[in-house]
């Protein structure tokens, strides 16, 4: 919990003509923030502890003049001390207000903080930075802000998710855009190919979501488009046949996404559509896909069965019966 001294904190920000717990506790859907935080956040709070923490939001104000003093001194400014406060979750004062969706008051939050990576990048016990939160509640604004801040786009997740990550598999055009256009160079070419602990890049998410505008964002934006899952070596294409996106598959084929990768089972993209209903995805890439991969494996081993033995099961001979120690004939 927030326990500053009060009388630091001169009056800046007001919300004396808003009730705070309307303010802070918005009738909004908030489903994915509470799944990804496991309850953490105000919505778990019991209505004690809520109502002294919305007291301490009311009392923490920061002077107008710590903005500059801020760039300059860091972290360890003496006036600054609201930096340093963090909650049972792990957030901070910035961490609770883009939460609860208070715009104006992470935009000062940010200002204020300056030149301070320690604090904008601080990660709370989901290993969230604010810039997670952003994305999960579709603040774009915010995103970009603490991206120009100089947050770090790179920070993962308890999932190993970055805000990239998150955002192509919410689906979320708008939030792509900002990620990727106010991010570094070389931290958007590791964005794009680095894998959540599932094994995921943003290109895997996007195209399981189905999400065609994200995927060929991702790919004009330099996205392998032959990246395989570590778990089982599918790439993108893989994942479209499986979901029998006609539309993706003929979008990844186009921006060259290769017909004879296999899985480590050695299944070709084409070797999945047997069974499945879309003649078209199965004819569309047999003509383009190698003839050895074009037969099923189970087949060869099949095959291969039938050839070991002209008897079944039921007709196997047996000389290895034995009673009292001595072998006796069937």
């Amino acid at each position: 919990m927030f326990n500053p001294n009060t009388q630091d904190f001169p009056m800046d920000i007001s919300m004396d003509n808003v009730h705070p717990r309307d303010v802070l506790k918005k009738d909004r859907q908030l489903n994915l923030v509470q799944d990804d935080r496991h309850d953490s956040g105000l919505d778990s709070m019991k209505d004690e502890d809520y109502e002294l923490l919305v007291k301490e939001l009311e009392d923490i104000r920061i002077q107008p003049g710590e903005a500059s003093a801020g760039l300059q001194s860091g972290p360890s400014q003496p006036g600054q001390a609201w930096k340093q406060q963090v909650t049972e979750d792990g957030d901070t004062f910035l961490h609770l207000a883009i939460i609860h969706e208070e715009k104006s008051l992470s935009l000062e939050i940010i200002r204020q903080a300056g030149c301070d990576p320690a604090f904008l990048n601080f990660q709370n016990n989901l290993n969230q930075t604010p810039l997670h939160l952003a994305v999960i509640t579709d603040q774009p604004e915010i995103a970009e802000t603490l991206l120009k801040a100089g947050c770090d786009p790179e920070f993962r997740d308890f999932r190993g998710n970055t805000p990239l990550h998150i955002s192509c598999e919410q689906g979320s055009l708008r939030g792509v855009g900002v990620l990727t256009q106010y991010c570094q160079k070389h931290h958007l070419q590791s964005l794009l190919q680095s894998s959540n602990y599932n094994g995921h890049t943003c290109l895997h998410l996007a195209s399981i979501q189905g999400y065609l505008a994200i995927v060929e964002c991702l790919l004009s934006l330099g996205a392998d488009v032959n990246a395989q899952e570590p778990c089982n070596n599918r790439t993108a294409l893989h994942l479209a046949v499986d979901l029998q996106n006609q539309e993706l598959v003929s979008l990844l084929l186009r921006h060259g996404a290769d017909v004879n990768k296999v899985t480590y089972q050695g299944h070709s993209p084409y070797q999945l559509t047997w069974g499945r209903n879309n003649s078209i995805i199965q004819e569309q890439l047999r003509q383009i896909t190698a003839l050895d991969l074009q037969m099923l494996p189970e087949s060869e081993d099949e095959e291969s069965c039938e050839s070991e033995s002209e008897f079944t099961e039921d007709e196997l001979l047996y000389d290895d019966c034995v009673i009292g120690g001595r072998h006796v004939p069937c």
